[in-house]
């Protein structure tokens, strides 16, 4: 198929009329064409194995070849481009030329030979030069300004631009005024905001102005002292009252300590009553053994039938009169119905006293409970949250004895830690939540190999 294929675009190319070929190979090439191997065509490993096309490859590259020479075929080429008349006036040409000092034509050098463009193809036509992002969606913003436009409206484009010129108006007036000025803006050299001069607009997009920060950023977590100091009975060398007080404190907290113990293994205690005892086991054992005296009664011989179940006899059908009636009844109840809401709407006009009353109550018991809500939370500013599945537990008071105290910084004795300290305050603050400690777990079980010498063994 492939050698039928060449065949025919030979026969093609060698009946072009009038094609002129640069390149001689292709006739030596035509010489060579000797008796052709006799092969299976119906194979179809054997198409391009034994097919020739060499002919074929040396007329597209002769074609490839004036292309870049001439910039198209020959035979294409008018006669204007392709010839010249020669008048003989040597000396016109030579006056042309232009001559360098030594009466020599001058020539360009090798180099520029080199670098310059050698083919006449013209390049490729860029696609992407021709192409616009997002072209669809600009004519369609074109299309409706232009109607926006016919009807007379102003752009919003439009509006901003004046909008940012009157600001701009206003920042020059101000950027106007003399140094001297008692009304020009106060600037702080030492402040540590920076003095932004400019379109609002400007500062905005080039991203010199910062972003206002919320409000509920600048918020606390809690109202708390980072360090809290302990009081004046908490020195080294205090004061006998301001000790006392101090242990009366850390007596309290004990105290509260051991009543909530307390009260949790009065919760857990067992009662007397709940203790098991000879009688009540034996009762235990005993019951169901001993036959009830109190027989059942005797159920009624007749059956009574089910309220819901539906009589033996079937219902009769209503009479035309019989609906009438009814219908009648559900109409004047439904008129009545009508004629009290009448009535109490009638009633309400003069209640308006009484309703006044009430949402004033009613007003006063809101602000109240918002008064109330708002101190609580206040409160709460003060008191540690809770922020995971533990509580806080407050660290026990740092406090010596009246016998431990020392009245020097030699001989003092270091209470405390003040790592736990700064933990402790992080939780209480509610900046971390309390954890505690992980615990190592051991995943793979421990396994015991007893190994026995031969020579132990008797």
């Amino acid at each position: 198929m492939a050698a039928v294929a060449a065949k025919r675009i030979k026969r093609v190319a060698a009946g072009q009329h009038g094609f002129l070929s640069l390149n001689h190979t292709r006739e030596q090439n035509s010489s060579r064409i000797g008796k052709r191997k006799r092969v299976n065509r119906n194979k179809k490993k054997n198409w391009n194995k034994y097919s020739d096309i060499q002919d074929i490859e040396d007329f597209l590259d002769d074609v490839r070849l004036q292309e870049r020479a001439t910039g198209g075929l020959l035979s294409e080429k008018p006669d204007d481009s392709l010839f010249f008349v020669d008048t003989g006036d040597q000396n016109k040409v030579a006056q042309e030329a232009p001559v360098t000092k030594r009466g020599k034509s001058s020539k360009p050098l090798r180099v520029d030979l080199i670098l310059q463009h050698d083919s006449l193809v013209p390049s490729p036509k860029d696609i992407l030069a021709h192409q616009q992002p997002n072209a669809k969606k600009l004519r369609r913003i074109s299309q409706r300004v232009e109607k926006q436009v016919a009807k007379g409206l102003q752009l919003r484009s439009q509006k901003q631009l004046q909008r940012r010129k009157a600001g701009g108006a206003t920042s020059s007036s101000e950027k106007s005024l003399p140094d001297d000025d008692p009304s020009r803006p106060f600037y702080d050299i030492w402040g540590q905001e920076e003095m932004l001069s400019g379109d609002a607009f400007y500062l905005e997009q080039t991203k010199k102005k910062p972003v206002k920060r919320p409000d509920r950023l600048n918020e606390k977590p809690s109202s708390l002292p980072a360090v809290e100091i302990i009081g004046p009975g908490g020195s080294y060398n205090p004061d006998f009252f301001d000790h006392q007080a101090l242990l009366l404190e850390a007596h309290m907290v004990e105290e509260k300590k051991q009543k909530e113990e307390l009260k949790l293994a009065q919760q857990l205690a067992v009662r007397k009553e709940d203790i098991a005892t000879e009688e009540t086991i034996f009762q235990e054992q005993v019951e169901g053994l001993v036959e009830e005296d109190d027989e059942e009664e005797d159920e009624p011989k007749g059956e009574e039938e089910p309220k819901g179940s539906a009589p033996a006899v079937g219902r009769e059908k209503k009479t035309e009169r019989q609906r009438k009636r009814e219908k009648a009844q559900k109409e004047r109840e439904k008129e009545k119905r009508t004629q009290r809401e009448l009535v109490d709407q009638r009633q309400q006009l003069f209640q308006l006293r009484s309703i006044r009353a009430d949402l004033k109550r009613r007003e006063q018991r809101t602000r109240q409970k918002q008064a109330q809500y708002q101190a609580q939370k206040e409160a709460q500013k003060f008191c540690p949250q809770r922020l995971g599945k533990l509580k806080f537990q407050a660290p026990d008071l740092e406090v010596q004895l009246s016998d431990e105290l020392s009245g020097s910084l030699r001989t003092l004795k270091p209470e405390g830690s003040i790592l736990k300290d700064r933990f402790k305050s992080l939780q209480k603050r509610n900046i971390i939540e309390p954890r505690e400690r992980a615990k190592f777990i051991r995943r793979n079980k421990v396994k015991y190999v007893e190994k026995r010498a031969f020579k132990a063994i008797t």
